[in-house]
Order: structure tokens, then C-alpha cells, then sequence
């Protein structure tokens, strides 16, 4: 045992006693009488509780003032319950001194208790809490704001995430005003604006008042509202203060109490390139004041939507432009045929391309059959487009030239290799004749086509398949030809492979989708079209460009039509004769008599020409021509097997020839000569 000198104070030798210890760490210790209800507090414990030793009269009620009255109740509720289990307890409270500061104090004590096991005492220590509290609140603050970051963090990483696959510039007002966004932003309202023309014209809201959206659709870019405002100044605006906000937009004053819930709101300009496109406006429930960190953030979300925008309007322009090349060089409408209806539709990808090279194509031939094409170039570009383009144009010529399906095929392919694109294309050419409704069809590496027949039924028309147009091999035969007989009623679906493949999936499992779907397909061509179009869009994604055309045949065959086809014979004179008396008897069928001997002298004329120039024979044909349903004119024309056209020569006052163009030319009131397969076909019109 240590001993004290004289005057009390400690040996430098002798271990501080409990007291000093205390105080030395800011602390003091107490008793609690249990019996007489008097608290007794050292030097160290008057000193937390901010008391004189005179002046604490050791009542309960003393201390309670000191305490905050919502914080005497929980200690005590702490105390009672240590009491009752005979156990001790820790608690926290704030004390107000004397200079009118709260100071946080924290206290720990022990019940004693007698031998009999009742409490009798409590013991404890009292201790200055300040310091700690702080620490911990700054620690906890640090946290806070740590979690902040990254709470901007991760909203920044999200709005890349769902800007990444925006195309266009709807895409992107979809991702931004989604209830997804909303939720992640913390915003209770978006609205997006943008620049066009020296106005700002709302693309995209949500949270927004139907009454506002209507009234702000389009407004100037000199009006002083908050999106326009943004957008000269190049600034983004901060608002916490209503009355601010009044301030600085009093044309908004007849919407605050739509805003009434909101209580901070930001309008961000989205500048791309030093050039302002729009603004973007947010509102916030709760919220009274944006940080350093937010407002940060906040920009930073504005440059990365700018950009966006920025990519989805070149997008927009580009697919604009292609799409209108793309129209061009699709046919302007389809040819009206008696007892056939053909209904075309075109869908461009969803996917960034610029352009498709699938292309339909419909034409009536010389003989009133019809030729109907549908096809897809290898590629998405501009360059896929042009070929389309040209190869359209062919096929068109070829088939109207007259030369068989598996001819024109044939003639489609070489033209392409000719082209030297190095690009291949798959195509599907069906020739149906309307009255009969035979169906010859020849198919370049392309899907067969798809029949549905009255009785609801419906398959795939086997046909024989060739190489795609532009691959060739010298020793594999030419394309051929299938053909099938169309009942009254009946559909045929002409499609490229965008309406039914889909990305990791068998091709077969959409044929028979396809098969589905046009079984349940309504009658009329142009609703069946849309349901094809509609009803396989969910499988396929509309990740590739899809061209269709559907053909139906009239439930009632087409009345033939007024027409004279007789043969004129190289080696038999009397045949010119005899065709001849067949066009003066089909005119006067036709009521046309008046015609008669001019056109018995020109229809002489041409056939005789292809009599004495080509060496073969010829056919000679004569129809009523109609002009907004009315019959004025006859046309008449002279096939031959030649491709030699005719030469106009002069002619002298004795010479017995080279006077039969002369005279086409003074009688008729148009003619000309168009190419026939190997031949050709010399017609005019007489009035």
C-alpha cells in the first residue's frame, strides 16, 4: 500500500485512486439511494452535469430540468426496467448548461441489491459524451455522403444503361420519361424539349398535368419559361424557393398549385457540340436543397443526354433519307387487274440500318397475266438499295419482254453478275393468270410461296429451287418452273425471310408460325397483310426489313375481256385474209365499224412488213383500249420472232414499198415497237 504526505496530494510513486481517473477522462461517478431517493455525485460528476457542489440538493426532480422533457422519459423507462431485472443499463440524454448549450452525456450504472435481493442502491459513472457523438455524426455523416456518391454513381451508370440501345430520338424520350428512370432519378416529373426552328416543342413527359403538356406543347425560344430560359442561357437553373421560381417565371404562376408537392425543381440545357438541342426539366418531392455532388451529377446526366439526342438525330436523318431512296425505288402502287387484288407492305428493320435491300414489285403483262416479284439483296446499305434498284428495273423489263418465268430468272441473274457488285440476291418470281388462275413460279434461293384456299387450309407451294441471282455454276441447269392452279377465293403470300426468321431459332418453327397465323387471318388482302405483319412481329423481333405481297383471286373469274388474236402464216396467203374478215367482224362486235378501213389497211400493213422482213411468221392482235372507262380507242399490234425493228425508208413516186411506216405514222394516233422475248411487237392506236 502506497502512503500521501502531509498535505494530501499523491506520491509520484502512488497509483492514481479511482477519482482521478476519472476526472482525468472527463468522468464522475454517482450513488443512488434507493431508499431516501438522494442522488450523490463526485467532483468529476458535478462537473458533466454542469453543478457548483453547493448547488445540487441531490433530488431527481434537480436533474430532470437539466434534461430535455422527450429525453427524461426514456431514461427512466431504461432505469425502471434495470430495476425490475435487477441489471444494469446505459443510456445517452442531453444536458443543458448554463450557458444555454446542450452538451450529450452518457451514463452507465448497476443496481445493488441486499442480501434479501431487493435494490438498495445504484451505482454508476457519468461522463461528457460530446466529443464521441461528434465523431460518430461525422462519422456517420461520412458515410452518408459516401453512400451519396455512389448512389449518383450508380444513377449515372444507369442512365448510360438505358440510353446505350436508344435509336432514335423517340426511343430516347421513352427511356427518359419511363417510370424505371423516374424511380432511379428520385424525381416525381420529367419533361424533354426540344430545339426546332426557334421554337421548343415537348417530345416526351410523365408526372406532368395533361393541362400543361397541352398549353407548353410548343413555345418560342424567347419566352421566359423555364425550358427556353435554359436554353439561352446555356446554363442549367437550381430551384428550391417558390417564390424564386415565380421571380424568374412568372408565366408559370397559373401552374404552381399543380407543383404543390414538389419542392425543388432543375431545368438542365442539353448542349451537343457547343450547340444547344433542348432542356430537360425535373421535379422533386421532399427536397430542399441540391448538393455540390448533385448539381455535378446533374450536369454531367445533361451532356450524356445531349449526346443521345445528338446520335438519334443524325440516326433519324440517315433513315430518313434511306427511307425515302427506299420508297423511291419501290413501285408507287400496284396495277388494278379485273378478278385480282394485290396488296403490298414493306417494314423496315428496328435494328441501326440504314437501309434494306427487300423490294416488291407487281406488272401486267401483254397477255393479261400478271408478274408478281419479290426479292432481298444481300446487305443493309445504300449499295444493297441501288442494286435493288436496278434489278427491279430488269426483271420488270425482262418480264415484259415476254420471255418465260424460268427465262427472265435466268436473264435477272447474269445481269447481276454483269454488275460486278459482288452481291447476291434471293427472289421469287409467280406469273398468275386471273381468269384460269394458273400459277407458274420459279424461285432464286428464296422462300417458296404460302397458299391459303377457301376452305381455310393452307401450305407451301413446292417448287424447285435455284441459286440465288448472281451465283452461277456452268454446268447446273437453268432455273425451272412449278405450277399450280389457284381455286376462286384463294390467297397467295409472297414474303422475304424477315417476317419469318428469327435469331437462334429453327427456321422451321416460324414456317409453321407463319402457317398459323395466316390460317386465322382475316379475308380482306389488306387487313391479312397487317395481321402477317402484326401477328409475327412478336417472334421475329423485327430485326431484319420484311417485304410482302399478298394476291387474291376474285371469288367470280374476270369477264375476258374484248380481244383478236389470229395467226398470219409466211407460207399461206389466204391467212392475211382471213385476219383480215376477223378484225372487221370483231369491230363490228366491238361497235367500232367507223374504224374499219383504216384499220384493215394499217393491221395489213404491219403484218405484211413482218411477212417479207423477218422470214417467219406472225400474229396479229386487236383490242378496245379503255381511258377512264370509256372505250375511244382501238389498238392493234403484229408479233414477230425478229429482233430487227422496223426501218422507216424513203420512198419514191414509183416505188411499190417503203411506204407502210409513212402511213402508221399519218393514220394512227400513236405507235411504236416494244421488245417481245426473242422478238418484238409493233403497235399503234387509232382514235
Amino acid at each position: 500500500m502506497g502512503s500521501s504526505d502531509p498535505s494530501g496530494e499523491h506520491s509520484p510513486r502512488e497509483p492514481p485512486t479511482a477519482d482521478v481517473a476519472l476526472a482525468v477522462n472527463g468522468m464522475g461517478s454517482f450513488t443512488w439511494d434507493l431508499e431516501t431517493g438522494v442522488m450523490h455525485y463526485d467532483e468529476g460528476a458535478y462537473q458533466v452535469m454542469d453543478f457548483a457542489p453547493d448547488e445540487f440538493d441531490g433530488s431527481l426532480t434537480m436533474l430532470s430540468d437539466r434534461m430535455l422533457p422527450e429525453e427524461v422519459s426514456v431514461v427512466n423507462e431504461q432505469i425502471e426496467r434495470a430495476l425490475r431485472e435487477r441489471s444494469a443499463f446505459s443510456t445517452y440524454f442531453r444536458v443543458r448548461y448554463r450557458d444555454g448549450w446542450l452538451r450529450w452525456t452518457h451514463t452507465q450504472g448497476r443496481v445493488v441489491c441486499d442480501d434479501e435481493g431487493r435494490p438498495t442502491r445504484v451505482l454508476g459513472i457519468i461522463r461528457d459524451a460530446s466529443q464521441e457523438l461528434r465523431a460518430v455524426d461525422q462519422t456517420h455523416k461520412l458515410r452518408e455522403e459516401r453512400a451519396e456518391r455512389h448512389r449518383q454513381a450508380d444513377i449515372v451508370g444507369f442512365v448510360n444503361d438505358e440510353l446505350a440501345p436508344t435509336v432514335t430520338v423517340e426511343d430516347v424520350a421513352e427511356a427518359l420519361t419511363g417510370t424505371q428512370m423516374q424511380e432511379r432519378l428520385g424525381v416525381s416529373s420529367v419533361v424533354l424539349g426540344l430545339v426546332e426552328d426557334g421554337l421548343v416543342k415537348m417530345i416526351g413527359a410523365s408526372g406532368i398535368n395533361e393541362e400543361v403538356q397541352h398549353d407548353l406543347q410548343v413555345v418560342r425560344v424567347g419566352d421566359q419559361l423555364p425550358l427556353a430560359d435554359v436554353i439561352r442561357r446555356r446554363e442549367p437553373v437550381f430551384l428550391t424557393d417558390p417564390e424564386e421560381y415565380l421571380r424568374l417565371y412568372p408565366a408559370m404562376g397559373r401552374y404552381l398549385q399543380l407543383f404543390s408537392a414538389a419542392s425543388a425543381v432543375v431545368f438542365l440545357p442539353l448542349i451537343a457540340h457547343d450547340r444547344p438541342i433542348g432542356a430537360l426539366g425535373l421535379t422533386y418531392d421532399g427536397k430542399g436543397r441540391f448538393s455540390t455532388d448533385e448539381r455535378t451529377v446533374l450536369r454531367a446526366l445533361g451532356r450524356t443526354i445531349a449526346q443521345s439526342l445528338e446520335r438519334a438525330f443524325l440516326y433519324d436523318q440517315e433513315h430518313e433519307l434511306a427511307a425515302g431512296l427506299q420508297n423511291a425505288m419501290l413501285p408507287g402502287r400496284m396495277p388494278t387487274v379485273p378478278g385480282l387484288t394485290l396488296v403490298p407492305r414493306y417494314r423496315p428493320a428496328r435494328a441501326r440500318s440504314g437501309i434494306g435491300g427487300d423490294w416488291y414489285d407487281a406488272l401486267v403483262l401483254p397477255d393479261g397475266r400478271v408478274a408478281a416479284v419479290i426479292g432481298d439483296v444481300q446487305g443493309h446499305d445504300v449499295k444493297a438499295a441501288a442494286v435493288m434498284g436496278q434489278l427491279r428495273i430488269a426483271l420488270r423489263a425482262y418480264a415484259a419482254e415476254g420471255h418465260p418465268p424460268a427465262t427472265v430468272m435466268a436473264r435477272a441473274s447474269s445481269f447481276l453478275t454483269e454488275l460486278d457488285t459482288e452481291l447476291f440476291a434471293t427472289c421469287l418470281l409467280t406469273v398468275l393468270d386471273p381468269a384460269t388462275g394458273t400459277a407458274e413460279t420459279v424461285r432464286a434461293g428464296h422462300t417458296e410461296p404460302l397458299a391459303r384456299f377457301p376452305d381455310g387450309t393452307c401450305t407451301w407451294l413446292e417448287s424447285p429451287g435455284g441459286l440465288p441471282l448472281g451465283l452461277t455454276i456452268d454446268d447446273r441447269p437453268a432455273y425451272m418452273a412449278s405450277e399450280t392452279v389457284l381455286p376462286p377465293g384463294a390467297e397467295l403470300l409472297l414474303c422475304t425471310d424477315g417476317l419469318l426468321e428469327s435469331r437462334g431459332r429453327d427456321i422451321d418453327e416460324g414456317r409453321d408460325l407463319l402457317v398459323d397465323t395466316l390460317s386465322t387471318g382475316p379475308a380482306s388482302p389488306g387487313e391479312l397483310a397487317d395481321h402477317l405483319l402484326g401477328g409475327m412481329a412478336a417472334y421475329t423481333g423485327a430485326e431484319d426489313d420484311v417485304a410482302l405481297l399478298v394476291l387474291q383471286r376474285g371469288t367470280r373469274p374476270p369477264a375476258p375481256e374484248p380481244r383478236l388474236d389470229v395467226e398470219v402464216l409466211q407460207n399461206d396467203p389466204a391467212s392475211l385474209d382471213t385476219a383480215r374478215a376477223l378484225l372487221r367482224t370483231s369491230l363490228h362486235r366491238w361497235s367500232m365499224d367507223p374504224l374499219g378501213d383504216v384499220a384493215e389497211l394499217l393491221a395489213c400493213e404491219m403484218a405484211t412488213n413482218a411477212l417479207r422482213h423477218t422470214g417467219g411468221n406472225a400474229t396479229l392482235s386487236a383490242r378496245p383500249v379503255h381511258y377512264d372507262g370509256e372505250r375511244r380507242s382501238l389498238r392493234l399490234s403484229v408479233a414477230d420472232e425478229s429482233s430487227d425493228f422496223p426501218v422507216r425508208r424513203a420512198a419514191t413516186e414509183l416505188s411499190t414499198r417503203g411506204r407502210g411506216l409513212m402511213l402508221i405514222e399519218e393514220l394512227a394516233a400513236a405507235w411504236g415497237v416494244e421488245p417481245r422475248g426473242t422478238g418484238k411487237s409493233v403497235w399503234c392506236e387509232l382514235s
